[in-house]
């Protein structure tokens, strides 16, 4: 008979556990689904904290570099104006800045009007330049 009890109060225990779990784990379930849900709200609301302060900073970043820019250009102006001022003026100025260009290629070729209005050709320079080379 204590073997029957024995085996009878085992499988009345089995079966209370089984009720439980039964009860217990779809519960825990959807416990664990609640924290995984918050967990990724939180990751997703950081994610966003972190861009808006990243949108901030090149923001701050593009106004200091505006205002660089601007001071810079003053500075530009400024100085154009001291040498258009030294120089007669921003019709000299212009011709000062061409004239500084005319050698930095090393091919320009200035032909200067003679008696007749016609300039003086030069025949032998294609063929000194061919031997330079």
């Amino acid at each position: 008979m204590r073997s029957t009890a024995s085996a009878f109060v085992s499988i009345l225990m089995l079966a209370i556990l089984a009720a439980a779990a039964m009860y217990v784990l779809p519960q825990w379930n959807v416990w664990r689904a609640d924290l995984a849900g918050r967990a990724a709200l939180a990751e997703a609301e950081n994610a966003r904290k972190v861009q808006i302060e990243e949108a901030k900073a090149r923001l701050e970043s593009a106004r200091f570099y505006a205002e660089a820019e601007v001071e810079r250009a003053k500075g530009v102006a400024k100085a154009n104006e001291i040498v258009a001022a030294g120089l007669g003026g921003p019709e000299g100025y212009l011709r000062y800045l061409w004239i500084n260009k005319l050698g930095e290629n090393g091919q320009d070729v200035i032909y200067i009007p003679t008696e007749g209005g016609m300039p003086i050709l030069e025949a032998g320079r294609a063929v000194s330049l061919d031997q330079q080379n």
